[in-house]
């Protein structure tokens, strides 16, 4: 959102030995990141799902980097100090010169349907363009104007908003989350008091990664997967990463509630009109609505198809923003201007700076020449190989969206693109390209290639061990229906109900719309089901514990126990 974007991980919390799938964007992919410091998901799958998300540096990469972390509270009162320019503007010129035969190239090998992107130098916007179409079989093309979903490159722009608070001296960074929302809790009560609208931001709380996403996807909303993140064990306070599109999502609410309004509306009040973003919106509502968009696809072993996104509005902070490129390229001019745009001071340069700190460390180098990767206030922060502060993000839906924002300040350039593709490492590509071009003249590393591979396996959730499509030999049969009917209570996912399917055998019912997930019988009292949304991974089990009166007492999901929170019971 959504799903918004990051790697998926593992958390360091007890009983986590299994990792959790990364939704949109996202992730959340909600990030790759891993090998560029950039989180693909997700807000979003997400990336999610955005969020795209949503890390480790590439070896074979100029532009990676690491730094040493602060605290939520470090002072932030100017801009890091950098190093002086060093590209010129004929080399920028001649990487925008190139830039779009490499992103149509892109586009032709991969098939992805269409691409938009913009670059932003010395407080000008000095090329936009979009590519392809806005959806297959129609012959509209992408252009400038098209609005796109962002999925987790919506995390930068909302924390923009949330400095722009900052800067009104409403919030602090630092100001516990429950300061505003007095009702947020987690699961520990210390953390619960203590824990900061930053370290919310910085996915540092302890959550455990993408926590809220899957209650997401069965059709929970806003207020119900909040209140229930208090079920999830923590990790370590402030001494673990996990990327949280909910933890942010909540962070972001709270400043809303400081202010007395909605969140939505909050950020058109502080960012959207000021800057003139006429075509940018938190609400899915604008972009269903939006005449001129960029329709999502996926692709299957046919081809690339037409699909449809979830809504991200349950967690619109951090995925659920759409936007155009010329737009964004107004927001990346006050990014790169500290707050300024067109003279006028936006958003507090100091409150915004603190976004651009190393806050947590993201991906611990495994290498003793290697750069960790640093997370700062919903951006992935990194240092280049001539010392400059890099600051990007990506965004993935794996439902249909990919999307990447990278700025180089001290150059005072920025490149944005999106995708109405599913996670191919396109966007990430085309940004990649476009810095290799300006300051080398040439590509360092085939980054199609690299990334054409590792987007796609980071965005996709892992399935599960076992091949439930293929019941073992000799399986042993199932018992009688009436063994498994009934309902289930679970205090995080909320009521489970097994009835019998219109056409015979059983079907499982989730969800605050009684989703329904026919169940197909592997072995014993095990059945599968496909799972579906942001974070579908194929086939999961299903296991009843059926006692000696021969009913089940228990069922356990798969899918849902990552985090020990799915088995359900009967009521």
């Amino acid at each position: 959102m959504h799903r918004h974007g990051a790697p998926r991980r593992t958390a360091a919390g007890p009983g986590r030995t299994t990792p959790r799938p990364v939704p949109r964007g996202t992730a959340p992919l909600l990030a790759v990141g891993l090998l560029l410091g950039v989180p693909l998901l997700g807000g979003c799958t997400s990336t999610s799902g955005g969020d795209p998300e949503p890390a480790p540096t590439s070896p074979a990469s100029p532009s990676s980097g690491g730094a040493s972390t602060t605290s939520a509270s470090a002072p932030a009162t100017a801009p890091p100090r950098q190093p002086p320019a060093e590209l010129t503007e004929d080399q920028v010129n001649a990487a925008v010169a190139r830039i779009d035969g490499y992103a149509q190239n892109a586009l032709a090998k991969t098939g992805v349907p269409g691409l938009a992107l913009a670059v932003v130098y010395k407080d000008k916007v000095i090329h936009a363009k979009g590519l392809g179409v806005r959806r297959l079989g129609k012959p509209e093309a992408v252009d400038p104007d098209t609005v796109f979903q962002l999925a987790s490159v919506s995390k930068p722009i909302s924390s923009t908003v949330v400095a722009g608070v900052v800067g009104q001296k409403t919030v602090k960074w630092d100001d516990p989350v429950t300061a505003h929302d007095p009702g947020f809790a987690l699961a520990d009560p210390w953390v619960s008091s203590h824990v900061t609208i930053a370290d919310l931001f910085a996915h540092r709380s302890g959550l455990p990664d993408h926590a809220g996403d899957l209650l997401e996807d069965l059709g929970y909303q806003r207020d119900y997967i909040l209140q229930h993140l208090r079920e999830h064990r923590l990790a370590p306070f402030r001494a673990s990463y996990a990327y949280t599109n909910y933890g942010l999502t909540e962070a972001a609410v709270a400043v809303a509630k400081a202010k007395g309004v909605a969140w939505e509306d909050l950020a058109a009040d502080v960012l959207y009109k000021p800057l003139g973003m006429n075509s940018t919106s938190s609400l899915r509502s604008a972009y269903d609505s939006a005449p001129n968009k960029a329709t999502p696809h996926v692709r299957d072993a046919a081809g690339w198809q037409v699909s449809t996104t979830e809504n991200p509005d349950p967690q619109a902070p951090a995925g659920g923003v759409s936007s155009t490129v010329q737009d964004l390229a107004r927001w990346m001019r006050l990014q790169l201007a500290d707050g300024t745009y067109e003279g006028k001071q936006i958003v507090d340069p100091a409150g915004l700076n603190e976004t651009r700190l190393p806050q947590t460390v993201s991906s611990p180098t495994t290498a003793p020449a290697g750069r960790s990767g640093f997370y700062g206030l919903g951006w992935n922060v990194s240092y280049d190989a001539e010392g400059r502060l890099r600051l990007n993000h990506s965004g993935a839906f794996s439902l249909g969206a990919a999307t990447v924002v990278t700025l180089l300040p001290s150059e005072q350039l920025g490149i944005v693109v999106l995708t109405n593709g599913q996670p191919t490492g396109v966007p990430e590509a085309v940004a990649e390209e476009f810095f290799d071009l300006a300051q080398y003249g040439h590509e360092t590393v085939d980054w199609l290639g690299f990334l054409g591979k590792v987007v796609p396996a980071a965005a996709q959730s892992p399935a599960s061990p076992t091949d439930y499509a293929s019941p073992p030999a000799g399986a042993a049969p199932a018992k009688p229906d009436s063994a498994y009917l009934g309902t289930y209570g679970n205090d995080y996912f909320g009521p489970l109900t097994v009835g019998p399917g219109d056409g015979g055998g059983l079907v499982m019912s989730l969800g605050p719309d009684n989703l329904r997930f026919p169940l197909q019988h592997y072995d014993g009292d095990v059945f599968s089901f496909r799972t579906r949304g942001e974070n579908a991974a194929g086939l999961s089990g299903v296991t009843f514990a059926v006692g000696a009166d021969g009913k089940a007492a228990t069922v356990v999901v798969e899918q849902f126990d990552h985090d020990g929170l799915g088995t359900f019971t009967r009521s």
